[in-house]
């Protein structure tokens, strides 16, 4: 989850139980600022008909119904004392004019005239009104509630944008930065003092990173450049010792390991000073090349090699590929997918090669599981140990592709390692 997503999300859980709170509240308050406001109405009646009935004045006619509406009349003493002087309460209270049943707030005072007899006032009002006020406060505070969470939501991730805008610069730059390469330098000015102090750290290590990975190519260049000269004497060497005639058939079996093993050498020794040669941008020359004829050529060549081991190649052109890079680069990236496919291939198995408008894909015949997609095209990374193989075919393929920011990947796919090399439009 994205760190502005799970900023919004801890915030919207906050915010929504806070306003949720303060609804509750508000609703709470305005029903009971609503009952105050009856009551008081209802107090006010009662004394003034209390009032008048004290002074002997006569009482208004009690109009049933209607809003403050009143019952008197005599009770005991024994009642009397049996029920609050004052009491509020909310009924059902049936009205005869009307035939029906209707909820009122209803005010029970009981009073002693100056005679000494007891009177119990029943003072009422409907409360449908209030009802329906009260409803609509409901509604209202649930409208309110939703839109005022809604605005601070939206106000917060637009916000939270700008504010994280130049974090989420600095994410890009990293994500489009790749050691060795044509990199845009950092453009990411802001005033937050941390994200200064990012910045700043982002470019000392990726300064860093540079510098160590020169020096690593250097070296890798220097010493695979000076290899070559004493390889070279040592396989000449060997090939002499064979053309001798008095080694015995145990010398010769020797000698044909050491030849292997310093074979083995100078193919890794090429394909280190390959690597080197990439990395540091030595391939200048470029011109189109047409990867459906490269590859035709490609798969011819390998064909006798193939059929050593009875694997079958079929190549499928669903389209014209045509891509401008140098030459040399190209033929190398086929050739070591097409020499990985046979080294890793099973025999009797099978290679499959896919020509588009946009991708070349090699896939074959799978002699165990899956392999490690993260390590794959890692230097001498190999999932299992082949003969002939120097472990840097694949990494040579991968250094190509991120030269000419070509996009390569793999799939283990019905039971074939699944190469694709995806070609910009």
């Amino acid at each position: 989850m994205k760190l502005i997503h799970r900023i919004i999300l801890h915030i919207s859980w906050v915010l929504t139980l806070l306003l949720a709170a303060w609804a509750v509240l508000f609703y709470v308050t305005m029903v009971d600022e609503i009952n105050d406001e009856v009551d008081d109405s209802l107090e006010f009646y009662s004394e003034m008909l209390i009032t008048r009935s004290l002074a002997g004045r006569e009482l208004p006619t009690s109009n049933s119904g209607s809003n403050n509406s009143y019952y008197l009349h005599e009770v005991t003493h024994e009642y009397a004392d049996s029920q609050p002087h004052v009491a509020y309460s909310d009924e059902e209270i049936y009205i005869p004019e009307m035939e029906e049943t209707e909820p009122a707030r209803v005010l029970r005072t009981i009073f002693e005239d100056r005679d000494g007899r007891l009177f119990e006032l029943t003072v009422l009002t409907p409360s449908f009104e209030k009802e329906d006020l009260r409803v609509t406060i409901l509604w209202c505070v649930v409208w309110l509630y939703l839109l005022l969470l809604l605005t601070i939501l939206l106000v917060n991730v637009l916000v939270l944008r700008r504010i994280l805008r130049p974090l989420y610069a600095l994410l890009r730059w990293l994500d489009d930065y790749t050691i060795g390469g044509r990199n845009e330098p950092l453009a990411n000015d802001t005033t937050v003092p941390e994200f200064r102090r990012l910045n700043e750290s982002a470019i000392r290590n990726a300064a860093r990173a540079e510098y160590l990975f020169d020096r690593q190519k250097q070296f890798i260049g220097n010493a695979s450049h000076e290899m070559q000269t004493p390889l070279a004497v040592c396989s000449n060497r060997l090939e002499m010792l064979v053309d001798s005639t008095e080694l015995s058939e145990e010398q010769l079996g020797e000698i044909f390991k050491v030849q292997q093993t310093l074979d083995y050498l100078v193919r890794l020794n090429r394909s280190l000073l390959l690597l080197s040669k990439i990395e540091g941008g030595q391939f200048p020359e470029s011109e189109e090349v047409d990867f459906n004829a490269l590859v035709r050529t490609a798969a011819a060549d390998f064909g006798e090699l193939y059929a050593s081991r009875r694997i079958r190649t079929e190549l499928r052109e669903e389209g014209g590929l045509r891509f401008r890079m140098n030459p040399s680069l190209a033929a190398s990236m086929v050739n070591n997918l097409l020499k990985n496919a046979f080294v890793h291939g099973g025999e009797g198995g099978e290679v499959l090669l896919t020509v588009s408008r946009s991708r070349f894909r090699v896939a074959n015949t799978a002699t165990s599981g899956p392999l490690d997609a993260e390590h794959i095209f890692d230097r001498f990374y190999q999932g299992t140990k082949k003969e002939g193989s120097t472990g840097l075919g694949l990494s040579i393929v991968d250094a190509v592709c991120r030269l000419y920011r070509l996009h390569l990947s793999y799939a283990f796919v019905e039971g074939r390692h699944t190469f694709n090399i995806d070609f910009p439009q």
